[in-house]
């Protein structure tokens, strides 16, 4: 299993309630451009509209900028594959009040590409400075063992 990409913000802005694996419709040179790492999860979110789940601000770059087809869009909304049972399950949760649904990572399983998603809930900002303060208190300590 390699990993193409990882939303680092994801885990530092929210907390994660839940994870599922989900199956990511791409065309064919969006798929060459991911299998290089030309994905940027940064800002993106999965929304379940009309019984399916899409995933929304996620750019892939382009694999070949000079040979790209007319319709080519870095951007654009793309289909995430999940059972129906998932996608219930994900609706009724995301109709909570402050639960949405994260990428987490981009990877590759058994030759497909697959994207882990997230049930998450927004950290508060004293929550985030206290994540801060724990993490430099860690690296001073390993520092100082170091030495």
């Amino acid at each position: 299993m390699s990993v193409y990409a990882t939303n680092k913000r994801a885990r530092f802005d929210y907390e994660i309630l839940d994870s599922f694996e989900a199956g990511i419709e791409l065309s064919g040179f969006e798929t060459k451009a991911v299998r290089l790492g030309k994905i940027n999860l940064a800002g993106s979110q999965a929304i379940v509209r009309n019984n399916q789940v899409w995933l929304v601000n996620a750019e892939i770059a382009p694999y070949q900028p000079k040979n790209l087809p007319p319709e080519f869009s870095a951007g654009r909304t793309k289909r995430l594959l999940l059972r129906r049972e998932e996608i219930k399950a994900l609706l009724g949760k995301t109709q909570e009040k402050g639960l949405t649904i994260i990428p987490l990572s981009v990877y590759s399983k058994a030759g497909r590409i697959k994207i882990e998603l997230g049930l998450a809930r927004r950290k508060k900002k004293a929550d985030q400075r206290e994540a801060i303060k724990k993490r430099e208190a860690k690296r001073e300590m390993e520092s100082t063992l170091k030495r």
